[in-house]
């Protein structure tokens, strides 16, 4: 059963965020929450993810970015990264999340780039990833919730 879900990416301001935000909206009943692998605590999202999610009906602002530690792991039924990089460095720092762990793009076979200090496009395009790849796991989040 599925009642938490964890989005992981490394500065917890522009893709995690992105991805808890949407899928909260997209899935109802279960909590979701992000962190960063080198988060810098209580950072406020980036501005053109702020923008690119406000497109999308999505309101971040109110966002702070959290550094990924044990309680927040041992916590989540589901640890959904942003690259194939990320998902082996939870492991590696937290090998009892081994099984709880995937990339948001592991249905399609796909990472989400970084779009931190790059042009809008990049952020749009991650977004657009990201809604990929929340669209392949509702389904599946949904029956085991």
């Amino acid at each position: 059963m599925i009642k938490t879900i964890l989005v992981v990416c490394v500065g917890n301001i522009c893709r995690s965020p992105m991805a808890q935000y949407l899928i909260d909206r997209e899935i109802s009943g279960v909590t979701v929450l992000s962190a960063g692998l080198d988060a810098v605590a209580g950072s406020a999202p980036d501005p053109l993810a702020i923008r690119i999610t406000a497109q999308s009906g999505l309101d971040i602002t109110a966002h702070r970015a959290q550094q990924l530690n044990v309680s927040l792991v041992s916590g989540a039924d589901l640890i959904l990264a942003m690259e194939a990089a990320h998902k082996y460095e939870i492991m590696r720092r937290h090998p009892g999340a081994s099984g709880k762990v995937f990339r948001l793009g592991e249905i399609g076979r796909f990472d989400v780039p970084d779009p931190y200090t790059k042009p809008i496009e990049h952020f749009y395009d991650a977004f657009e990833l990201i809604r990929i790849g929340v669209d392949a796991w509702a389904p599946r989040i949904k029956a085991m919730a």
